[in-house]
C-alpha cells in the first residue's frame, strides 16, 4: 500500500481509509489488549529488574575492584604492580588480506568480541586462512585481549578473558593480546573486570593518545599501574561479579524469550488464529 518517488515510502490518507482489516466483536477485542497489556507490563518489570541489576553490579564493582569494601576474611594490603611485572604483550594477525578471511580452517576472535564481553564468546568466531609456515601468534588460554584503538578514550583498551583453549584460534589485527607469566598471581577474569571498572577505564584513558580515534599500544599498554589484592581475593572478587553477571543474563534471556512470546501471541491473536472468546 506504501508508495513513494523518493526513498521515503508514504502512506496516503484516502488509501489508508479503503483498507479492510478483520475486527473480532468489542468484547474479544478487549480480552486480547488485556492479554498482550499484561504481557508489557511484564517486559517492563523485567526491563526495570535488569537495569536496576545493571547499578548493583556497577556499584558492586566499584567497590570491591578499588578496595573500598573487602569481602570477609580479607584483611591482607594490596600491592601496586605494572602490568610489564605480571606478563608480555602479542599482536594480532599480520600480513592477511580480504581474501584470506571467510576461508580456511582457522578462526579469529573479533574486534566486537573483545568489546563487549568480559570474558570471550566462543560461539562468534570466524574464520581465517593461516598457513602452517606463517609465524602467527595463537591465543592460549588464560590471555587476555584488549583493542588498541577506538573512537572514544573510555573505550580503548577495553579487556576481555579467554577462559578455554581452542586449537587454532587467533587474534584479528585492530586488537593484542597480554599472557601472564608462568606463576604470576594473577586472576585473569579479576582482571578483566578490574580493566573495565572505572578505575580500570582512567587508567586506560591516561595511557591513550589521539584527538580524534584514540590509540594505545602495547608498550604503553605494560606501564599500566595496578592495585591488586591477593591472589585468593581477586578470585574471590571474580566470583561475585561473574555470579552476577550471569544473573543478569539470565534475566536477559527471559526477557528475550517474553518478547518472542508476545510476537508469537500477537500473531495468533490479532489474526483470529487462536480465540480467546
Amino acid at each position: 500500500m506504501a508508495t513513494g518517488t523518493t526513498s521515503v515510502a508514504a502512506i496516503y490518507t484516502r488509501d489508508l481509509l479503503k483498507l479492510h482489516i478483520l475486527v473480532p466483536p468489542l468484547p474479544e477485542q478487549r480480552a486480547i489488549a488485556t492479554v498482550l497489556s499484561d504481557v508489557d507490563a511484564l517486559l517492563d518489570g523485567l526491563d526495570r529488574l535488569i537495569a536496576k541489576k545493571r547499578d548493583l553490579k556497577q556499584a558492586a564493582m566499584q567497590q570491591l575492584i578499588t578496595g573500598e569494601t573487602r569481602l570477609p576474611g580479607f584483611e591482607e594490603a594490596w600491592e601496586v604492580k605494572r602490568l610489564a611485572e605480571l606478563g608480555v604483550t602479542y599482536g594480532g594477525l599480520t600480513g592477511k588480506t580480504k581474501a584470506d578471511f571467510g576461508v580456511g580452517s582457522a578462526y579469529y576472535v573479533t574486534f566486537l568480541n573483545v568489546m563487549t564481553n568480559v570474558v570471550i564468546d566462543c560461539s562468534t568466531f570466524d574464520r581465517v586462512k593461516v598457513a602452517q609456515s606463517e609465524l602467527q601468534n595463537r591465543i592460549k588460554c588464560g590471555d587476555l585481549l584488549f583493542n588498541g584503538s577506538s573512537e572514544t578514550p573510555e573505550e580503548v583498551a577495553m579487556c576481555a578473558l579467554m577462559d578455554v583453549d581452542i586449537p587454532n584460534l587467533y587474534l584479528n589485527s585492530f586488537c593484542f593480546g597480554f599472557r601472564f607469566y608462568e606463576g604470576t598471581q594473577a586472576n585473569g577474569l579479576f582482571m578483566a573486570y578490574y580493566i573495565r571498572s572505572y578505575e580500570g577505564r582512567e587508567i586506560m584513558k591516561s595511557l591513550a593518545q589521539g584527538s580524534t580515534r584514540y590509540n594505545l599500544s602495547k608498550s604503553a599498554l605494560l606501564k599500566a599501574t595496578l592495585h591488586l589484592p591477593s591472589l585468593p581475593e581477586q578470585t574471590a572478587i571474580a566470583t561475585v561479579l561473574s555470579d552476577m553477571d550471569a544473573e543478569i543474563a539470565a534475566l536477559e534471556q527471559r526477557r528475550n524469550k517474553t518478547r518472542d512470546i508476545k510476537q508469537a501471541m500477537m500473531q495468533e491473536l490479532l489474526t483470529g488464529k487462536t480465540r480467546l472468546i
